[in-house]
């Protein structure tokens, strides 16, 4: 039997390694501070002291680039890390407008020489939305 012909791309992601801090809020009104280790245009991974619960409502707040991001977020299925934990999330309601000015500035941030995050760098847990 033969493969598809056609393949599935994932959005690039960009290594921001914490370098980018974000608030993410709870549906108690409650903020979390986190650093955003990766970031692609359909979610992204933060570095948190303490996970999320799987599949809670929160909102994720952050700036990169010229973007600040505003939006519903899902998280995933956390990460132990060395110093805390990774939480993988996909957003849920990012505006067009907001998404094609937040791939702007990570395609930006490409340019710059920021690392792209292959398959084989994820780790096993980590979603194909990201």
């Amino acid at each position: 039997m033969s493969a598809p012909s056609q393949s599935f791309q994932r959005a690039p992601r960009v290594k921001l390694g914490g370098s980018v801090l974000a608030i993410v809020q709870l549906e108690n009104g409650r903020q979390i501070r986190a650093k955003l280790h990766q970031l692609s245009v359909t979610g992204g991974l933060l570095s948190l002291e303490q996970p999320l619960d799987e599949k809670i409502k929160v909102e994720i707040v952050f700036h990169v680039g010229t973007s600040t991001v505003r939006s519903k977020v899902a998280p995933l299925f956390p990460m132990w890390a060395t110093q805390g934990f990774l939480q993988p999330f996909v957003f849920h309601d990012l505006e067009e407008s907001d998404r094609l000015k937040l791939q702007a500035d990570l395609q930006n941030l490409l340019g710059q020489g920021r690392a792209v995050v292959t398959d084989e760098e994820l780790p096993a847990a980590a979603p194909d939305s990201l």
